[in-house]
């Protein structure tokens, strides 16, 4: 801000809101990006806001303002550190790295891999699949990462929806000291794509594959490779990588992002709302088949030339002490986790203070769904140790990471994801587009960002119904947000988790967090039912802090009904040993009403603990 003779974060916001491409060009010019030709022009809105264009005719590849540029100004720095559930450990620095994603550069070209191919990557949080997505990106490939806790139905749509020439695999990993086999699903999901060639990178043994025209062993195809590959320049719009997220319904949206725009968001992403620098350790549990991972793990964090522990395994095994001895080791500045792991170590008492050293910890970013105030609170005192501050995110795959944060130097209050972040142009609005305040209201955004998604993956007209359809020339997200007297934002959901109940409208995340709030309770979730008198009724599932208590309904909806209303007072309040969850731990609300309403619970292979669907009996 110096710099621009800039004061403070709000003069920055609104110069940046007055002059959107001053602000990007700024950016661009201090975070450093590599072109090989230079930009024309900086935004190209001609065919409209929907489908603007950044950058343009700027010739550009990721891979040169990070892994390419970081091998020769600090060849021997660590970029990454590897630690698996088992304890095996490694590392790798910046000259490595290079060498390494080169030869499997060349490999991929060997199979006739070229420019604007699709390459899927179905891989656990290993070596190979940081070297699988910059090989990619490194000769004009797409990459599109798929997460390897995903079930074969879920990869087999994926495969065929993007045209998939090669896939990335695994010989299997372990989950919680078990072994985790991908073979059956992989076989299974290849059935009638496109899918040429599948490598199988070697990594616990769990699967045993005979080598073929169609399976490439890892190893083989690398090791007559040369360790320098040319990367391929490409034009600022081409395509890096392909990423799905869920659609309330149907098939997932493929989130589509490009070399240029998505290299100044990611690079300012990692610099600025985190405060990587090139002397950080970065520790942050974020698969990269989210884009969390991508830009904290992989883009953001290389084009600062930081280092980050890899870990793949459950975050509570062998013990819950198992992350806070990482930090420890490590010696981590930066500290990503998402609420639910929060959560998760809040409701078993872990203290890690009193048994590790984490004063090298500087900030403790979080994000990926709300964070309700004990788990803030937890965070703050028992990790943070009331000095760190929790730098709450909110964002998206299709924004290509965050767009609102909380900034050093801000007056915090828990669960706060603070403001927009600058040069992102958001409001808060009713149904009339009038602007929301001390009340919740629609999460818009009134001017495009470098890394917004150019529409989606084979679906012009599904992108233009999901973002521009609500309000003319305006992006809506699909959040419900509240903005308080001190202009700091709260997420309280999204607007397709709402319940209705007798025409009043609650967000399923405001129900959650105030049961959450009860003192004797760690974790929640809420759905809405038909119901013949208010058109829609709640249903509250919770679990105790303690397991062997059993803490009676009428007390949860006594409190729900203080803190909110008997307008939200809940038809029926169930008690759970755990909620279902995907191995990323995202609470699967579909399948508890689901389950209440007797209906088809269908593919369960993505769900760490089915088992607990068994508790809950259908609704008579």
């Amino acid at each position: 801000m110096k710099k621009h003779n800039v004061s403070s974060l709000e003069e920055l916001s609104q110069k940046a809101k007055d002059d959107l491409e001053w602000f990007w060009k700024s950016i661009d010019s201090d975070i450093g990006v590599v072109w090989d030709k230079p930009y024309e022009k900086i935004l190209d809105a001609s065919r409209g806001i929907a489908w603007a264009k950044w950058f343009t005719h700027g010739k550009t590849n990721i891979y040169k303002s990070s892994v390419e540029k970081f091998a020769k100004l600090s060849p021997e720095k660590i970029a990454y550190y590897f630690e698996s559930e088992d304890g095996a450990i490694s590392q790798i620095s910046y000259s490595e790295l290079d060498s390494k994603v080169s030869k499997l550069a060349n490999g991929l070209k060997s199979l006739g891999v070229k420019k604007g191919d699709v390459v899927a990557i179905y891989l656990p949080m290993i070596e190979g699949a940081i070297l699988s997505i910059l090989a990619a990106a490194k000769i004009g490939a797409i990459q599109t990462v798929i997460f390897s806790g995903y079930s074969s139905e879920s990869l087999h749509v994926r495969l065929l929806d993007c045209n998939a020439k090669i896939l990335l695999i695994s010989d299997g990993f372990h989950r919680k000291g078990k072994p985790v086999s991908q073979k059956q699903s992989v076989e299974t999901a290849l059935k009638d794509t496109h899918v040429e060639k599948t490598i199988v990178i070697p990594y616990k043994g769990v699967d045993e594959y005979s080598e073929s025209d169609k399976i490439i062993f890892y190893d083989k195809l690398v090791s007559s490779q040369d360790d320098i590959c040319k990367t391929e320049i490409l034009d600022s719009e081409d395509l890096l990588f392909i990423l799905y997220t869920s659609g309330t319904t149907g098939n997932p949206k493929g989130v589509v992002h490009t070399h240029g725009g998505f290299s100044v968001f990611a690079g300012y992403q990692s610099a600025y709302l985190i405060d990587t620098q090139a002397q950080d350790i970065l520790f942050w549990p974020a698969d990269i088949g989210w884009i969390t991972g991508l830009v904290w793990n992989v883009y953001g964090l290389l084009m600062t030339g930081a280092s980050s522990v890899i870990y793949d395994g459950a975050l509570d095994f062998p013990t819950q002490n198992r992350i806070w001895g990482m930090l420890s080791d490590y010696n981590a500045t930066i500290f990503g986790i998402s609420p639910t792991a929060v959560r998760l170590f809040k409701k078993n008492n872990v203290e890690p203070l009193k048994l590790f050293n984490l004063d090298k910890i500087k900030n403790i970013p979080t994000t990926g769904e709300p964070l309700d105030e004990d788990s803030w609170r937890w965070l703050y005192e028992k990790v943070g140790n009331k000095k760190i501050p929790i730098m709450n995110l909110s964002g998206g795959t299709e924004i290509g990471g965050a767009m609102l944060s909380v900034f050093p130097g801000m007056k915090l209050k828990p669960s706060t994801v603070g403001v927009p972040i600058p040069g992102m142009n958001l409001d808060v609005v009713d149904d009339d587009q009038n602007p929301a305040r001390g009340h919740n209201g629609y999460l818009i955004i009134k001017s495009p960002w470098p890394a917004m998604t150019r529409g989606l993956l084979n679906d012009d007209k599904r992108y233009l119904e999901t973002y521009w359809s609500r309000f003319e020339n305006v992006w809506f997200h699909g959040d419900y947000v509240y903005v308080d007297k001190d202009n700091l934002w709260y997420m309280r959901g999204r607007t397709d988790d709402v319940i209705n109940v007798s025409g009043h409208r609650m967000s399923t995340a405001e129900i959650e967090q105030t049961v959450i709030s009860h003192k004797k309770i760690s974790d929640a979730a809420s759905v809405s039912i038909p119901d013949d008198i208010t058109g829609e009724a709640i249903v509250v599932f919770f679990v105790a802090d303690d397991k062997f208590e059993k803490i009676t309904p009428l007390e949860i909806s006594d409190h729900i009904s203080e803190k909110i209303g008997k307008l939200a007072k809940p038809k029926h309040i169930i008690q759970l040993s755990d909620l279902p969850k995907t191995r990323t731990g995202k609470i699967m609300r579909r399948l508890l009403r689901s389950k209440l309403l007797g209906r088809d619970l269908g593919d369960l292979s993505s769900v760490e603990n089915p088992s607990i669907l068994d508790e809950i009996q259908k609704l008579g």
